[in-house]
């Protein structure tokens, strides 16, 4: 199952090791392949079969044989599918080299050489050992096979699994050998490693891992020797870790973390998507085009797929707000960014203006709450006055006097001007003009008082099929006669956008959208960011820094914080006792779904069924059954299809994140493209 969406388990390990004894740490191998016998790759440290701080025991004819022997034992019982790379000191004519060996099946796939000998500070490795340059024998007799030999293998499993492997310092090097196998496709790399422990060692050592990984949008596979290899000089930490296009998955514990002392086997497994960094691959077209660059060539070596029927679980770490970080000072973080390149872009536009002057629609909701805020933050950076702005607020016939008390408050609190339309009357004629019946009523007799009484006494069954007109003709009216002042500041967000919720040529369109990349989930913490942390009580400090705003009383505190916690309403449809009735999320479904779904279908290219394979093991903030995961995904696929005309004509504003639907630069598809296939699996699936 797990095959099919490129999910490759991956363990990395530091067994015990016992210094000059091959047959104690085979051993130790042995057992902890038996305790990993799920992962397809297990990755054992840098000379793990003898001990790294062997010294001039290399030389000893009796320790090479006896590795030998103990690569042939660990062969022979290697019987589980796995592909396993083990450290070993490997004698080729009168050189030595320090290898790594790959086994599966009882079959030695291959041995590859290290290349860069570190012979500085405590590294004297030179000593005994050559540095590999490609001028190798192609392959060697060893442990009883003819085995393929070299610095230019890979191994392949034929489903888009390719492993590369080499060897501690070869990470250290300015260029290391892993970015020349990525680019020729490999996109597991394995490091066995040796690296003692310093103060501040741990932090460059996992930069470096994970910076590679991102550098060659792969995942990096690193395991180091323990605390049981000789001390005389050294200590070593046992650091094993795995990440993926610069994250770090897991890493295990070491020397010096805490843990406190170590003396056992360690290992550390995490789940890497092979077809999530393929997918990456093929959208950086710069990483295809690096190939050219180079005249490296690389041999093939197959290997089987492992058999993963017996997999449990997901072995990493799968978040259901993948827009929103989960720690709370990261999360301020991407929240003071955003804001500034809000705030950047739309300074530019009004510096570039004739006029200074800019409208926006503020309804009391999320979204206008927040192109307001950063509309106000650009002024004050120009040093403009906010007064240049004016806020128009529309009410209509499901505006509740909640959210018209918070559009006029945070308007008066944040010193633009303010001006209030009711729209009803307009909206009336229109109704007449195009001989439209709201809801099924006859209103060619009536006036608009008549009309909103009856629309009062409306029943839900009445309510219940929408009115799409009576909908659609309030938005764009409201559209009509912000476009009539000037120049208008868009509110819309992205995940509306990838929904299509929105009117076309009302809320859809404006001459600037500050909020166009920014999801619907990331909206809210924005605000509530701003809420507690750009606010000012001294109206002094927020003349001298001009991205604070003056909140002397503290009323623009309480706005903001009454709009995070008002539900998510376009307010378009009749309600009585002027309570909000009409939910967004009760008719597409959560939000936090939606975006999801939108980050996994446009981000990472993934397949309906995976990613509902992936909402099974997400990390939401509530729990979501599977039928209601799954009718919320048949939905976002059905309405980013059929919406896509709504995208093709969009505003310009600023791209914040990784995800971006602008028409002109990242996500370009045709208005009339089938959905069919991506919803196929909706009819095999349970």
């Amino acid at each position: 199952m797990y095959k099919a969406y490129g999910i490759v388990r991956v363990t990395v390990a530091s067994p015990h090791c016992s210094v000059g004894n091959p047959d104690k740490n085979v051993e130790a191998t042995l057992s902890v392949l038996g305790s990993v016998q799920e992962s397809d790759v297990v990755v054992f440290p840098e000379l793990g079969i003898t001990g790294y701080t062997c010294a001039d025991l290399f030389r000893q004819q009796l320790l090479l044989e006896r590795s030998e022997e103990a690569v042939a034992k660990i062969a022979t019982n290697s019987q589980h599918g796995q592909l396993i790379f083990i450290g070993v000191p490997i004698a080729v004519g009168s050189q030595l080299y320090n290898c790594a060996v790959a086994l599966q099946n009882g079959t030695i796939l291959g041995v590859v050489p290290k290349q860069n000998i570190p012979n500085y500070n405590e590294f004297y490795e030179s000593r005994w050992f050559r540095g590999a340059d490609g001028n190798e024998p192609k392959s060697i007799n060893y442990a009883g096979q003819e085995v393929p030999f070299g610095i230019d293998l890979l191994f392949s499993n034929g489903t888009g699994v390719i492993v590369h492997a080499e060897i501690c310092e070869d990470l250290w090097m300015p260029i290391p050998p892993s970015s020349y196998a990525a680019i020729m496709g490999a996109n597991l790399l394995v490091n066995l490693s040796a690296s003692n422990e310093t103060v501040g060692k741990c932090a460059y050592r996992t930069d470096l891992v994970a910076n590679q990984s991102g550098r060659c949008v792969a995942a990096y596979a690193y395991s180091s020797a323990g605390p049981t290899e000789s001390t005389t000089d050294l200590v070593f930490g046992g650091h094993c870790l795995i990440a993926e296009n610069s994250q770090i998955l897991v890493e295990s514990d070491r020397v010096g973390d805490g843990s406190g002392l170590i003396r056992e086997s360690k290992w550390a497994t995490a789940d890497v998507d092979v077809q999530k960094l393929q997918t990456e691959r093929r959208v950086l077209s710069s990483f295809g085009e690096a190939r050219r660059l180079i005249s490296k060539e690389f041999r093939t070596v197959s290997f089987e797929p492992k058999d993963s029927s017996n997999q449990q679980g997901l072995l990493r770490k799968v978040s259901g707000t993948p827009f929103v970080p989960k720690d709370p000072s990261t999360l301020n973080q991407r929240c003071a960014e955003i804001t500034g390149i809000q705030v950047a872009g739309l300074a530019k536009r009004i510096d570039s203006m004739p006029s200074k002057k800019s409208f926006i629609g503020v309804s009391g909701g999320l979204d206008s709450t927040l192109a307001l805020l950063v509309a106000v933050e650009a002024y004050r950076g120009l040093g403009l006055s906010p007064d240049n702005i004016t806020g128009l607020t529309m009410p209509g016939f499901g505006t509740t006097s909640r959210t018209k008390n918070n559009a006029l408050q945070l308007m008066e609190l944040l010193g633009i001007k303010s001006k209030t339309i009711d729209i009803q009357e307009l909206c009336f004629e229109t109704f007449k003009a195009i001989k439209h019946q709201p809801f099924g009523l006859d209103i060619s007799n009536l006036n608009v008082d008549q009309f909103s009484e009856l629309l009062q006494k409306l029943t839900a069954e009445q309510l219940k099929n929408g009115d799409l007109v009576f909908e659609n003709v309030q938005a764009r009216i409201r559209t009509t006669l912000l476009m009539s002042h000037g120049f208008v500041l868009g509110t819309g967000d992205m995940s509306e956008m990838a929904l299509g919720w929105c009117t076309y040529n009302a809320d859809h369109m404006s001459m600037y959208n500050v909020n166009c990349s920014i999801p619907k989930t990331l909206v809210r913490f924005i605000v509530d960011y701003v809420a507690e942390h750009r606010l000012s009580r001294d109206s002094g400090d927020a003349m001298n820094d001009r991205s604070r705003i003056p909140d002397p009383t503290g009323r623009l505190y309480s706005t903001l914080k009454d709009i995070v916690a008002t539900t998510i309403s376009p307010e378009l449809l009749p309600h009585s006792g002027d309570q909000i009735t009409q939910s967004t999320e009760d008719h597409l479904g959560p939000y936090e779904l939606h975006d999801f779904f939108l980050s996994n279908f446009v981000r990472n290219g993934f397949s309906p069924e995976k990613i509902l394979f992936f909402s099974d093991f997400a990390e939401f903030t509530q729990s979501y059954s599977r039928e209601v995961r799954e009718k919320a995904l048949k939905l976002f696929i059905k309405r980013f299809f059929s919406q896509q005309f709504k995208r093709s004509c969009v505003p310009d504003g600023p791209k914040v994140g990784s995800v971006s639907l602008s028409p002109r630069g990242d996500w370009r598809m045709p208005s009339d493209a089938d959905a069919e296939i991506w919803l196929k699996w909706a009819a095999t699936t349970p």
